[in-house]
């Protein structure tokens, strides 16, 4: 096990980027090479950034407020009646705990949502209201998950990227050798050429 991979197991897995990186992993790949410090995770708390210290033998810090504050982790709820159905929560989810369809009503799945708070400020209506996350969803099992989806999502995402790039290098090739052999332009010059022959 890497030490990268020792941080990754001691952070909470809410993927709320407030640390300043695009989830956990990356956060403690940060700290394993020593350009991150080990109080900018709001979710895991004083609590966190103690064993972060004693993990890597270093002193306790307070936690930097430039990336929160500690509170009470939370999960997002939809009031549905007013959702709209805009897919901008879903878009944004990190684990893919909010399921729906453009123009339907969309849901969180309790059970995987990670409190991270990134679908409230992505919800155009108001829509998402924050509850108090129950103690027995507060631990190593429910971090796991939270890793596996993140991760899922993140390999989801990277394949659609590396495919929509594909596609774009497909047609951009077949617009190229159309245009290496276009009978119009072909034609226009022919045309051109034909005008400016020397006339008997």
């Amino acid at each position: 096990m890497t030490l990268a991979d020792r941080i990754d197991a001691l952070l909470p897995q809410t993927q709320c980027e407030q640390c300043g990186y695009h989830g956990c992993r990356p956060y403690a790949e940060a700290i394993a090479r020593g350009e991150a410090e080990i109080n900018q995770c709001p979710p895991g708390g004083a609590a966190g950034i103690e064993q972060l210290a004693a993990l890597l033998q270093q002193p306790v810090l307070p936690l930097n407020p430039e990336h929160g504050i500690e509170k009470p982790r939370t999960l997002a709820r939809i009031v549905e009646a007013d959702c709209i159905g805009c897919t901008k929560c879903i878009q944004v989810c990190p684990v893919d705990a909010i399921v729906g369809a453009a123009k339907l009503m969309h849901t969180v799945i309790a059970d995987d949502c990670t409190g991270c708070e990134l679908c409230v400020p992505a919800c155009p209506v108001d829509c998402i209201v924050l509850l108090p996350m129950p103690e027995a969803q507060i631990d190593s099992a429910h971090a796991d998950a939270a890793r596996a989806h993140f991760q899922r999502r993140e390999a989801r995402l990277e394949r659609l990227r590396v495919e929509r790039e594909a596609e774009l290098a497909a047609r951009k090739a077949a617009v190229d050798i159309s245009d290496q052999r276009n009978p119009v332009l072909e034609a226009l010059a022919r045309a051109k050429a034909k005008q400016q022959e020397p006339k008997p």
